[in-house]
């Protein structure tokens, strides 16, 4: 790992887990800041990229609005860029932040964590949408995550792989693990994709994606990890017990 030159990490069970931080997360982050630029990636489509900030800054970790890389966020500057209309399947909060640019007959159709906004009359109207034409964005696809009670929920995925049956249509896939995601990240960095080292908790979107995209990938085992992941076939660059591993792992001298 001494050619690794930057970081990026997934958020949500990496560095905390719901509404309880990893810890020793924040001092580990710090440490690593004195010596490498670094990103921080979420497929977290329930809150907006504010909310998520926010949620960081509370629990003691310095990062900067431009180092903040969401799947909503990048699905807006996909629309904003094609002029396009949308409507949204997503939370009350996420949806809100679509609202400038929200049709009754859109040019695309776009899903992420509705939480209980996922139900038949969201769905119906997503589907009659895409039947009249519009096409099918998935702000991120992930099947499951860790919650705040420490069990594992669903997350869009599913209901993403349910409008693409009924439609018939293949969902865009704008967050991890989308090669352009990450390189979008470590193109900001002005660094190159095999300089950088990818930490997440989700064996697919982030150590399967990162590596598809010329990352090198550390699986931590925190969050929605399940030992089972090391038996599918995807083989992280290094397994670590939680973020704080990195602290061994990379060289700190300046």
């Amino acid at each position: 790992m001494h050619n690794i030159k930057g970081l990026l990490f997934d958020i949500g069970g990496v560095l905390y887990v719901g509404d309880s931080v990893i810890k020793g997360a924040p001092e580990t982050i710090t440490v690593l800041q004195q010596k490498y630029p670094m990103r921080f990636l979420t497929n977290t489509t329930r809150r907006v990229p504010a909310t998520i900030l926010s949620k960081l800054h509370n629990f003691g970790f310095d990062v900067k609005e431009e180092e903040l890389f969401t799947a909503l966020s990048a699905t807006k500057a996909f629309l904003l860029s094609k002029n396009a209309t949308a409507l949204t399947v997503m939370t009350d909060e996420a949806a809100a932040y679509f609202d400038a640019m929200t049709s009754e007959t859109p040019n695309y159709v776009v899903v992420g964590d509705a939480h209980t906004n996922f139900d038949y009359s969201h769905l119906n109207k997503a589907f009659r949408a895409l039947m009249n034409g519009a096409e099918l964005i998935a702000a991120a696809k992930n099947r499951y995550f860790k919650d705040e009670d420490g069990m594992l929920s669903m997350d869009a995925g599913g209901f993403v792989s349910a409008l693409e049956f009924a439609s018939g249509k293949e969902a865009m896939i704008i967050g991890k693990p989308s090669q352009t995601f990450f390189h979008l990240a470590v193109a900001s960095m002005r660094l190159q994709p095999h300089e950088v080292l990818m930490v997440g908790d989700d064996i697919e979107a982030d150590i399967q994606g990162a590596q598809n995209a010329g990352l090198k990938a550390a699986l931590v085992k925190t969050g929605k990890f399940q030992e089972e992941d090391l038996e599918r076939g995807i083989v992280p660059d290094v397994v670590l017990e939680d973020v704080n591993g990195l602290r061994e792992l990379l060289p700190l001298h300046l």
